[in-house]
């Protein structure tokens, strides 16, 4: 990491950031009968801080479960990329530290963790083709979404 931030560290940083979220925004919302649509949650914990940075995952689990009030989602889309076309896209923006200083073998590790993370929840999981077009993905997406928006 960039910033030499240990990686211990680093897990409970983003479990306290959402603990945060979910008691002031979550939380509130699904009392109010609102639809909640997260672009991460518990699960890029487990991706990023064990499968990417080695952090013990039934110890990361049960940060998650404590940050989140055992909070889980109803349904999970993964979109799923090969590294060496997400990293081409990200060229083209903006870089987080992560991208500055992970190589790909970081990010293998990463994309393993979310692929092992669907196989044992598929129930939960959707993996979708991200390596199409935006439109491609948006209809994937879509399709994943609107058995559960319609019923």
């Amino acid at each position: 990491m960039s910033d030499d931030l240990d990686p211990r560290a680093d897990a409970l940083l983003y479990a306290a950031g959402r603990a945060q979220h979910v008691a002031r925004v979550i939380a509130p919302a699904l009392e109010r009968g609102e639809w909640v649509v997260c672009a991460r949650f518990a699960d890029s914990s487990l991706a990023y801080q064990g499968s990417g940075y080695g952090n013990d995952l039934e110890e990361l689990r049960r940060l998650q479960s404590f940050a989140t009030y055992g909070l889980r989602p109803d349904l999970t889309l993964l979109l799923d990329v090969p590294v060496e076309i997400g990293l081409g896209r990200k060229r083209a923006g903006t870089w987080n530290r992560f991208e500055d200083t992970q190589g790909v073998a970081f990010f293998e590790k990463v994309r393993a963790g979310y692929l092992a993370l669907a196989a044992a929840e598929s129930d939960r999981f959707r993996v979708i083709d991200g390596s199409g077009s935006v439109e491609e993905s948006d209809r994937l997406v879509r399709e994943a979404v609107t058995p559960l928006i319609s019923g």
